[in-house]
C-alpha cells in the first residue's frame, strides 16, 4: 500500500517506526546525545546534523516520528517541532527577513508575533511592516515595496477571524520572490493545508489542536526539505527553541485522536454560534462557518471544516457588566490559551489594552464588547445552558 495515498486517519494512527518489541507505541527516548561507534561515524553525521542523531537539541527519534506525522499531515516533505508555538513563529519569520527589510501582514494577528514584528524587529534590526485588513487580494499587492521579503498570514485571524485568499496570495508572492507564512493553528492541518495552495512555509502552536489536551506548549514549523533545513541548522539550532521528548512524545499520542477531535469540536461550535447568533445579549457573532459571516464563501473554498475558537460581541460595552458575564460562567473556564478539550473563555480587552495603543487596538477592528470562547468537547446543551445563564448579566 503506498502509505502517501492514506487518509489522514489512517495516516496518524500507523507509524513507520519498528519497534523490535512489537510495541505499538513508539517508545520515549528521554536522552540527550547520541554516541557513536568511531570517528567517522560522527564526522559524518555532522555533515547531515539536521537528519541525523547527535544531539536531542536538534533532533530526537521519539520527537521525529511525531515531525514526520506532522509533515505528512500537513502535506509538507519536513516539519520541526519547537518549545512553543511563538518559537516556531519567530524562527520561520527570521528566516525570511534581513536588517532594513519589509513585512506584509494582517491587522489581527496573534498578540506576542505582532509585537515580534512591530516591536522588536523594527527596533532592534529596523525591519518594518505594513498591516492590512487581508479581506482583499489587492491590499497585499497596493502593500509590496522594493524591499518586502515577506507576506506573514494568520487565517482566519485572530480574535475576528476574517479569512486571506491563500491561493491568490500565493502566486502573487511567488511572482516577485517574496516568501509566504501562515500561522494555521485555528484550522488545523485538518481542516485547512496551506502548503497545497502554494504557502512557503506553515506554523502552529501545537498546544493547542495538535496537543488538544491543554498538557503540553509546543510549536511546529513545516516546509519543503531544503528551507527546513536551513531554518533547522539556523534559527532552530542557534536560538535552542528544542522539543522536549516528552512533549513530542504527547503530541504524538494527541495526534491520533486529531481528526475525530476536530470533527467533535466543530460540530460543537456550530451549535454554540447557532445559540449565540440568535440570542438578543449578543451584537454579533464571528465563525467562518455561519452562512452570514461576510466571508463564507471563501472559507468553502479553501477550508474542509472549521475550529472551534469563535468569537462575538456582546450588547454593552460596560466593563463592569461584561466582566459580571465573564465571572458567570462555569463551564467557560476563563484562560489565555484554547484549542484542548476544555471549554475556555477570554476577554481580549484585558491583555490588548496593555501589549497596544488604544489606536492600534481600535484599528484592529476590536473592542470592549469583544468576548473569546473556544469550545471544547462538553455536550452542547450544558454549554449553551452555561451561556445562557451567564448573559443575564449583560445589562
Amino acid at each position: 500500500m503506498d502509505k502517501k495515498k492514506l487518509k489522514d486517519e489512517s495516516l496518524l494512527n500507523h507509524d513507520d517506526y519498528q519497534d523490535q518489541h512489537g510495541a505499538v507505541v513508539p517508545p520515549l527516548y528521554q536522552n540527550s546525545l547520541f554516541t557513536f561507534e568511531d570517528w567517522d561515524k560522527i564526522d559524518k553525521a555532522f555533515d547531515n546534523k539536521a537528519d541525523d542523531f547527535i544531539y536531542s537539541r536538534l533532533l530526537n527519534p521519539t520527537v521525529k516520528v511525531a515531525e514526520d506525522k506532522i509533515a505528512a499531515l500537513c502535506r509538507g516533505e519536513k516539519a520541526k517541532l519547537c518549545a512553543s508555538g511563538i518559537a516556531a513563529i519567530t524562527s520561520a519569520i527570521l528566516h525570511c527577513v534581513s536588517a532594513g527589510d519589509h513585512i506584509v501582514t494582517v491587522r489581527n494577528i496573534y498578540g506576542p508575533t505582532n509585537t515580534f514584528i512591530d516591536k522588536y524587529l523594527k527596533t532592534k534590526f529596523k525591519i518594518t511592516a505594513t498591516y492590512v485588513d487581508g479581506r482583499e487580494v489587492e491590499e497585499f499587492e497596493q502593500a509590496i515595496q522594493e524591499n518586502t521579503t515577506l507576506i506573514y498570514l494568520e487565517s482566519p485571524a485572530s480574535l475576528t477571524l476574517e479569512l486571506q485568499d491563500l491561493k491568490a496570495i500565493a502566486k502573487i508572492a511567488r511572482a516577485k520572490g517574496i516568501k509566504t507564512v501562515i500561522d494555521n493553528t485555528w484550522a488545523s492541518p485538518i481542516f485547512q493545508k496551506p502548503l497545497t495552495l502554494g504557502i512557503d512555509i506553515e506554523v502552529h502552536s501545537a498546544s493547542k489542536y495538535l496537543g488538544g489536551h491543554s498538557d503540553v506548549v509546543a510549536g511546529v514549523i513545516i516546509s519543503d526539505k531544503k528551507t527546513m533545513d536551513a531554518i533547522i541548522t539556523a534559527e532552530h539550532e542557534l536560538l535552542g527553541a528544542k522539543m522536549a521528548p516528552f512533549e513530542g512524545w504527547l503530541i504524538l499520542r494527541s495526534l491520533r485522536t486529531l481528526p475525530i477531535r476536530m470533527k467533535a469540536i466543530m460540530e460543537n461550535a456550530f451549535q454554540v454560534a447557532a445559540f449565540l447568533e440568535q440570542h438578543p445579549k449578543v451584537a454579533k457573532v464571528n465563525y467562518p462557518g455561519l452562512e452570514s459571516f461576510d466571508q463564507y464563501a471563501l472559507g468553502q473554498r479553501q477550508m474542509t471544516g472549521y475550529g472551534g475558537l469563535l468569537s462575538f460581541e456582546v450588547a454593552t460595552q460596560e466593563i463592569a457588566s461584561i466582566k459580571k458575564f465573564v465571572n458567570a460562567l462555569e463551564l467557560f473556564a476563563l484562560g489565555v490559551s484554547w484549542g484542548g478539550h476544555d471549554s475556555l473563555v477570554y476577554a481580549p480587552v484585558i491583555s490588548y489594552l496593555k501589549e497596544l495603543s488604544p489606536d492600534k487596538f481600535a484599528a484592529m477592528g476590536i473592542n470592549a464588547s469583544l468576548i473569546r470562547i473556544s469550545v471544547g468537547l462538553e455536550h452542547t446543551d450544558d454549554l449553551t445552558s452555561d451561556l445562557e445563564q451567564a448573559l443575564k448579566h449583560i445589562e
